[in-house]
This record gives C-alpha cells, structure tokens and sequence, in this order.
C-alpha cells in the first residue's frame, strides 16, 4: 500500500508542486485546501488524490480532516506544513487582527496538523514531517514583519520538534525557499521582481517545483538521517 502524504494549503503554488512531487514518487496525496475547492479537487483528480477542507488554524477542523483522511487513504505516513498567508505593509499600520491572522495559518497550523499527526507516528515509531519556512524567517524581510516573525517562529519549532520526536523515530526538517513563482508574489511588479531576480546569485526566481524537489528530498529516506535541518532554497541570495 502507498504511503500517505497530508500537503496543507496543497492547491496551489508551492504546495501543489509538492503534491505533484510526491504523486510521482508513488505517495497518496491527501491535498488540503480552505477556499480553493475547486483547485485542489482538479489536482486531487489529477494525481489520484483526494482534496480535505479545513481551516488549519482551527484544531477542530484539522482533527476532522485527519479522521477522514485516516477512514479513506489511511494513516499520514508524511506531513508537509505548507498552508501559509503574507501580508505585506509597515508594522505601524499592522492590525491585531491581521497579525493573529497570520501567527493562526502559518504558526498555529503547524502546531495543529503536527499534533494530530504524531500520534500515529509515535505508535509506528517512524514519521516524517517537512515545515516549509521563507528566508525572510531566516533574515527577516522589511514590511513584513508579522510574516517573518511567524516564519522565524517555525524555524524554532522545526529544531524543538526534532529533538523530542527524534527518539520516536520521527525526522523534522525545515525548507525555507527564497522568492518562488506563485500567488504570494502576483502583488509585485515586473520591475519589482526583477529586481529581487538580481539578488540571487543564479538570477532568477525560482519556480515551484525546484522548491518541492527540496521538500521531497527532506522527508524521503534518502535524507534518513537529517532532522532538525533547515534547508534554504534561495538561489543564493542568502548565503
């Protein structure tokens, strides 16, 4: 039987090169998604998967979406923590609201889905979970600063995670991709991501898929004995 693999925010960008990643690889890919049903349904038709709604901030929604997970596809072998939101603006101007917001997707969500998984993992003594980060949690990134905080945020809970669950035969590892291709980065301007294209040292911005082959790499057994790693996919802008 093939191993399952749980994508969160699996319906788009990155997180739909994943599912694409692993459904080649041989995985059964459930896609989670919150507003883009009818993406993440066309994908899960396409790649032999099945699409989960669920907001995964709300635990209750994440363990809903586990249960039906487990009763159709089986047990999550593979978390990728991808489901992520950005908001771009100067700190001054940024609102409570928006930064609970972005601390409930990209921090909480991951808290959330880990904790549902592990259990399962723990009893198998083997698991896999890949949090995907940005740069800007590495170096943290002007007029976003909830976004970075919450990315640097997972980069921390990436290294805790991987030190408690290590003994149970769970690997965590961390991807932080530089600037991708995707619907996070349609709010710039030509001019404007040229400009970030020069900062890389490759020159250009990277596509999708170059981020999911990391993603793949860092939770299959050929990365068997990497945990707690974080792993930037920056073109070297950061180096």
């Amino acid at each position: 039987m093939a191993k399952v693999v749980l994508v969160t925010g699996g319906s788009r960008g990155i997180g739909k090169a994943v599912c694409e990643k692993f459904a080649a690889e041989g995985y059964t890919v459930a896609v989670n998604f919150e507003k883009s049903e009818e993406k993440a349904a066309a994908l899960a038709q396409k790649i032999g998967g099945r699409a989960y709604k669920a907001d995964v901030s709300d635990y209750g929604e994440v363990c809903a979406m586990f249960e039906k997970i487990e009763a159709e596809l089986g047990e999550v072998s593979v978390l990728i923590n991808n489901a992520g939101i950005s908001l771009f603006g100067l700190f001054q101007d940024c609102t409570d609201e928006e930064w609970e917001r972005v601390f409930g997707v990209n921090v909480k969500g991951v808290f959330n889905c880990s904790k549902r998984a592990i259990g399962n993992m723990i009893k198998r003594q083997s698991g896999s979970i890949v949090n995907i980060s940005s740069i800007w949690g590495v170096t943290g990134g002007s007029c976003e600063c909830h976004y970075s905080a919450a990315k640097a945020a997972v980069i921390g809970y990436t290294k805790s995670m991987a030190k408690e669950l290590g003994p149970s035969g769970i690997r965590v590892n961390c991807v932080a991709p530089g600037a991708v291709e995707t619907d996070m980065n349609a709010r710039f301007s030509k001019e404007e991501l040229e400009a970030v294209a020069e900062e890389s040292v490759l020159g250009y911005i990277a596509k999708p898929k170059e981020i999911a082959e990391a993603v793949f790499f860092a939770a299959s057994e050929k990365a068997s004995y990497m945990t707690g790693a974080v792993i930037n996919v920056n073109g070297g802008s950061v180096i």
